[in-house]
């Protein structure tokens, strides 16, 4: 765990925080001393965890909800970090899912129009909407979240899911190198297969317990295994030397 004033009076938004990896990721911020925009979701569903309803209470969360399936959603989320913040030290870009499994000779063009807006546009437009937020920061950080499938091409229905990750990628590296004269680094996470709602929505048991077994290190990972990895990348005394890089974090799947 870092220390618990890492991140004292630095702002954060979090994407993709109603679960998994993001909720993690928003969760550690906060625990050393952030203040965290964190995106719930399309909607509220269910009590919010203990230390997110006691942060919010505390006014070091604010909880925010859209869809970011449109536009419209991305650029309310955009609108409530303005609100609320006069300055964005640290955005995460984690929002995102596969949407579900199409076969290439199946694919409708409303399938690949969402998993598209979802996991590649989304992040374009959220980006661009908050850089003048980014550019009042002294240590302006992006952090996006890809996936080992950038990579490996994912595995069969995945197709488009595995290009938008890898389109955020390539999209990385080439802001690092734009927005460096900002003072503004732009890294990316690459979880590999972790232990999420994801798989247990996308992958079945069999296909888990079989990729466990290619892994170096014999087990499926974790958001605790990925969170410490964001946090690291929107340090500025940790890796402030550290730009257009993308942050593997799979036990060492990639190299067997």
């Amino acid at each position: 765990m870092f220390d618990a004033s890492l991140f004292k009076g630095v702002n954060v938004a979090v994407t993709g925080a109603g679960r998994g990896i993001g909720l993690e990721v928003a969760r550690q911020f906060l625990a050393a001393g952030a203040t965290v925009v964190v995106h719930g979701g399309r909607k509220a569903s269910g009590e919010l965890p203990s230390f997110l309803a006691e942060a919010v209470a505390e006014g070091r969360a604010i909880l925010a909800y859209a869809d970011f399936s449109t536009q419209e959603g991305v650029l309310s989320f955009a609108e409530t970090v303005g609100q609320h913040l006069q300055t964005l030290d640290v955005l995460v870009n984690n929002a995102g899912t596969m949407v579900g499994r199409f076969p290439a000779a199946e694919l409708t063009d409303d399938q690949y129009g969402t998993v598209v807006q979802l996991n590649q546009t989304s992040v374009m437009e959220l980006t661009r909407a908050l850089l003048p937020l980014l550019r009042r920061s002294a240590q302006g950080a992006i952090v996006n979240t890809v996936s080992i499938s950038a990579l490996t091409g994912g595995s069969p229905g995945s197709a488009i899911y595995s290009a938008t990750k890898a389109f955020v990628s390539t999209y990385s590296k080439a802001l690092a190198r734009e927005l460096a004269p900002d003072g503004i680094r732009v890294n990316c996470v690459s979880p590999g297969t972790i232990t999420t709602d994801f798989h247990a929505r996308y992958s079945s048991p069999e296909k888990l317990e079989a990729t466990r077994k290619t892994i170096p290190l014999q087990r499926l990972g974790t958001p605790e295994d990925c969170a410490p990895a964001y946090l690291f990348l929107a340090s500025k005394g940790l890796s402030g030397y550290v730009t257009g890089q993308v942050l593997e974090v799979n036990g060492g799947q990639l190299i067997c």
